[in-house]
């Protein structure tokens, strides 16, 4: 293709609006355009590289016995009603009516669309296992977009859904997706690790994020040495402390520490450490009760687990009157010595501790030696933190890693969670009414070249990774003399003829501005030919990725790139 024939507006300085450096490059390399806030209209290379994602997910999707579908982007309201997510989904699910004021959203997500086509279309277990899957735009009304493709409201989606007719076909049909999203990354070029997750909003026993490793990434995975475990930081278990403390237990005592209120000046006050400090979280649940937390305190709840061990969804902390209310003391001085009729949590840190610190109960007081099994009862010890670097693996003891990751798949073992909601049943070998087991799975398309661009760029512009690049060569022409542009027709005709994918930049433009532009666009190789070169019949080769440069006979570089570039593992589009 030649540039000139082509919509690319590159911007020679970087956007205002553009935070991180996916967003920027993408936005300089003209591959996307903002429209509204989170919503963006992808330009002729941007859509080049959405397309060769979506070539690999089909080809594994396929390979992994799916079958591809095309839902509707509008789903009516009665479908989200029999899960109980229209009301639970919150401002995310853009809603809309209809002339006849009927309640429709558009689909975040199509578990209710595709339960809803499965109990009307199959009828028996001769028919399972089934999965389905589409590639599709998808719309959650983000509070805060930001960061180009990485968060936006209206994004393209690989969703699957798997049904089985008992939890071993799930299992087996939640590991085929497994191993075929490690095949997708990878033929995508990433440095990823698949980590377990929590089930949010989607539900179910069991998920695993994708994440792409990278500074820029907004979750945070903890994983092991040896590769045995990986969980984001929502999930991350922590063991229970090896022993109990062996230090005799000393006698209560009550002291004023005025205006201490966090666990620093409390700390500071009392000269002692956070780790001698326990914290009591007081926490409204979507029961309209009131439990109470206590976490060491150099730690730090983590909510989830606490909201999977009171088996609720909706979980808030108390504010400042209910704070008082409960506990007779302001914000920073609740303990749990002397609390009634309050469910007690704790994380099993503090079961191994002795002789800590509490708040009192009352303005500026703060109890020293206190005992749990002495002072207080606890209800459930548990692991209730959110664990950190260093902390110990749960899969062998080896302290753990931190590193930032861009999710951009997640898989989820959902259960009958959604079939028993809506009724998703077949006729078992004995013709009775079986529930259908499901999985789903997702893959962000654009939020996959973001993630790349992310892990493949420098200061100069993107390194595509071969296998996603939108062109795999870019042509640079830097003079415009007769034998210049006779022998880059000529290197045209032969690169197109032995199938690779080729940017011509024909431009009339200075050579600086040519490789400014091809190092921002990112081509792989870039082919430079001048009046100098051709003296001695030669050009340049540059690997955009290492730098290095390699005079190539004209007459040879179709072979040479060739063979650089593998192609039969390359997902191709045509030279248009």
């Amino acid at each position: 293709m030649r540039t000139s024939q082509l919509l690319i507006p590159t911007l020679r300085e970087d956007p205002g609006e553009a935070e991180i450096a996916s967003h920027r490059l993408m936005l300089r390399a003209g591959m996307i355009r903002k429209v509204a806030a989170g919503i963006y209209t992808y330009l002729p290379l941007g859509l080049r590289v959405i397309r060769k994602i979506e070539r690999i997910i089909r080809e594994e999707m396929n390979r992994a016995g799916a079958q591809e579908i095309l839902m509707p982007i509008l789903s009516p309201a009665e479908l989200w009603r029999e899960t109980g997510r229209w009301d639970f989904y919150g401002k995310e699910l853009l809603r809309c009516k209809d002339r006849h004021e009927r309640d429709f959203c558009f689909g975040p997500t199509h578990e209710e669309v595709i339960t809803d086509l499965f109990r009307r279309e199959v009828r028996s277990y001769r028919q399972l296992p089934l999965n389905f899957y589409q590639i599709q735009t998808k719309f959650r009304d983000e509070i805060r977009p930001r960061f180009g493709l990485m968060r936006g409201r209206e994004f393209l989606m690989k969703d699957a859904y798997s049904f089985d007719k008992d939890e071993e076909g799930a299992g087996r049909s939640y590991q085929k997706m497994y191993d075929a999203y490690h095949q997708i990354f990878t033929r995508c070029g990433l440095n990823f690790r698949a980590v377990e997750a929590d089930t949010g909003l989607i539900g179910g026993s069991m998920s695993h994020e994708f994440m792409v490793l990278a500074d820029t990434g907004e979750e945070t995975i903890l994983f092991d040495e040896n590769g045995a475990y990986a969980a984001n930081v929502e999930r991350a278990e922590v063991p229970p402390p090896p022993g109990a403390s062996l230090e005799p237990q000393r006698s209560l005592q009550k002291v004023s520490t005025p205006n201490a209120t966090t666990v620093e000046e409390v700390c500071t006050f009392l000269k002692t450490s956070p780790e001698n400090l326990v914290k009591t979280l007081l926490y409204h649940t979507e029961k309209e009760e009131i439990v109470g937390v206590l976490i060491r305190g150099d730690h730090e709840a983590n909510e989830i687990k606490v909201k999977r061990c009171l088996g609720v969804t909706g979980l808030t902390l108390a504010d400042a009157e209910t704070v008082a209310r409960v506990s007779s003391a302001p914000v920073g001085f609740a303990g749990p010595v002397g609390l009634k009729n309050i469910q007690i949590l704790a994380d099993h840190a503090i079961q191994g501790m002795r002789n800590f610190v509490v708040g009192g109960n009352e303005s500026d007081t703060h109890l020293l030696n206190v005992n749990w099994d002495r002072d207080f009862k606890v209800d459930i010890f548990t692991d209730l933190r959110q664990a950190q670097a260093g902390d110990p693996s749960p899969r062998g003891g080896t302290p753990l890693r931190s590193a930032k990751g861009i999710e951009v798949g997640h898989v989820f073992l959902l259960g009958t969670k959604y079939s028993q909601a809506m009724g998703a049943t077949f006729l078992d070998p004995n013709g009775k009414e079986t529930l259908a087991v499901m999985g789903c799975y997702g893959i962000g398309v654009g939020r996959t070249a973001a993630a790349a661009i992310e892990q493949n760029h420098d200061r100069k512009g993107m390194i595509w990774p071969l296998s996603i690049a939108p062109f795999h060569i870019h042509l640079l022409p830097v003079t415009a003399s007769e034998n210049v542009q006779e022998t880059t027709q000529a290197l045209y005709a032969s690169l197109v003829n032995a199938g690779l994918e080729v940017l011509w930049d024909d431009r009339d433009e200075r050579a600086g501005v040519k490789f400014n532009d091809a190092d921002l666009i990112g081509a792989p190789f870039q082919v430079t030919i001048g009046d100098k070169g051709l003296a001695t019949g030669a050009v340049d080769v540059k690997n955009r990725r290492t730098g290095e440069i390699t005079k190539v006979s004209y007459k040879e570089v179709a072979t040479y790139l060739s063979n650089q570039l593998s192609l039969n593992k390359t997902p191709q589009l045509e030279n248009w």
